[in-house]
């Protein structure tokens, strides 16, 4: 899941993301004198606001560290790291950020490190790119006074998940990736689920009783979208509508597509539209869509007790 997340910044925070544009650290000055970096808004002593902001040194002491041998995606460099908090001179608190050094050994607790800036400053904590052993700063002189201060940023949103499938969900995705909609009941005359639940909400017993399912059904209820957003793969107007499968208790939520918006109704019979065989994986998205099928619109007593 991906996604840009837009926000403002305040007056603290941009201050610091516009100081970081311009090669410099700023601080906040606490109710007891003490430099915090990065700068809290509110004091964490009084709970007051601070405003009383500071230049700090782009070089500091390296207060504690941690080695990253297994590197993982977004993180600042593609081979092991550390990690480390560093007391800028100036400051009172110590910043969490990376140190590029080649082995553990090439770092220790009270070394002395400079911050290696981006060739391109853009306003985030990215500007710095990292700290490398050095006692003198590597800061350009230009301190970008004259730029408008940063209000607000813009950060991408990059969510990767791993699931571990339940038993009834293994038979469930198992089931999509021969084309197969198989839901799931605790017995017989009970709901029939879909996708299956692990265990049946009514009676607390496991639903264990797969049924094979049509893949047409009735539209129970529905939502046109009109919105534009990030990410989106249909243009709108397109509509999302829960799908009463035929033989199913639990509607599910997928696309229509396949005629004009505004004809999608309640009642409205559909059909799943499968993707290419070749396509096919462990996930509903094996089904690109529903489409009208033809069929009569189902009767309101048929559907009412499933919305």
């Amino acid at each position: 899941m991906k996604f840009d997340y837009t926000r403002s910044v305040g007056p603290t925070i941009g201050a610091f993301l516009t100081g970081l544009r311009g090669h410099q650290v700023i601080g906040v000055r606490g109710s007891a004198g003490r430099v915090l970096v990065p700068p809290p808004e509110y004091d964490p002593v009084t709970a007051a606001p601070l405003t009383e902001f500071v230049t700090v040194a782009d070089v500091g002491t390296v207060e504690s560290w941690t080695w990253v041998c297994d590197v993982l995606p977004g993180q600042p460099f593609d081979r092991p790291f550390a990690y480390a908090l560093i007391r800028l001179d100036g400051a009172d608190t110590a910043l969490l950020h990376a140190v590029d050094v080649a082995t553990p050994q090439d770092l220790s607790t009270g070394m002395r490190v400079r911050a290696r800036w981006a060739a391109e400053t853009t306003g985030s904590i990215t500007d710095i790119v990292c700290f490398e052993p050095g006692e003198t700063s590597g800061a350009p002189a230009d301190s970008g006074a004259d730029q408008e201060p940063i209000t607000q940023i813009v950060t991408p949103v990059d969510l990767h998940y791993s699931h571990n499938a339940s038993p009834q969900e293994t038979v469930y995705l198992r089931g999509l990736a021969e084309g197969k909609l198989l839901g799931a009941r605790s017995g017989a005359g009970d709901k029939v689920y879909f996708p299956p639940r692990g265990a049946n909400p009514t009676n607390g017993l496991p639903t264990d009783d797969y049924v094979e399912l049509s893949d047409h059904g009735t539209v129970t209820t529905f939502c046109i979208v009109n919105v534009p957003f990030l990410g989106q793969r249909i243009k709108p107007p397109y509509v999302a509508a829960y799908v009463l499968l035929d033989g199913a208790d639990i509607p599910v939520l997928h696309l229509v597509l396949g005629c004009a918006a505004t004809e999608v109704r309640m009642g409205m019979r559909v059909k799943a539209v499968w993707k290419p065989r070749e396509e096919w994986g462990f996930g509903l998205s094996n089904v690109d869509h529903f489409e009208p099928s033809g069929e009569p619109d189902a009767d309101y007593d048929s559907y009412k007790h499933h919305l």
